[in-house]
């Protein structure tokens, strides 16, 4: 039983009408991967997407970062498409750099990383996708910011 739970559906839905820069932490350059395609949705709703992926020159056209605390300038969200044993440190990246939403994807599970992010103070949805949440949680009308 887990001890986190996930913001309100209302809470969610402000999260992502917000125009924010986020940083996808584990976005492939493959355009097969979720990671990849997910990056996508973010950017056609109008989010500035920074990949974070060691080894990955461009994504998008968009240069990639090897870590959180390399990116330059704020990042208000980190969506992240790692295994959980990674969530930890990735947190601890989140945290260094001030973000102020940590998006685990479906999957990402870490309560202990999770209640540790919202301690400082960070909104924390967890085990969902935002792409997944924008079908669910915005009508057609809606569709882009």
């Amino acid at each position: 039983m887990s001890v986190f739970s996930n913001p309100s559906d209302r809470e969610i839905r402000d999260v992502l009408a917000r125009r924010m820069t986020i940083a996808v932490v584990g976005c492939s350059p493959d355009p097969r991967r979720d990671s990849h395609r997910v990056a996508l949705v973010l950017q056609q709703r109008g989010h500035r997407v920074i990949p974070v992926h060691p080894g990955a020159g461009t994504i998008f056209g968009t240069t990639c970062y090897p870590s959180l605390r390399a990116v330059p300038g704020p990042v208000d969200m980190v969506d992240v498409f790692r295994r959980p044993e990674a969530v930890p440190e990735v947190v601890d990246d989140a945290i260094a750099i001030h973000a102020a939403v940590l998006w685990l994807q479906l999957g990402v599970v870490d309560d202990a990383a999770a209640l540790r992010a919202r301690a400082a103070g960070m909104t924390v949805i967890m085990d969902r996708c935002p792409a997944v949440e924008y079908r669910r949680l915005f009508t057609d009308r809606e569709a882009l910011l």
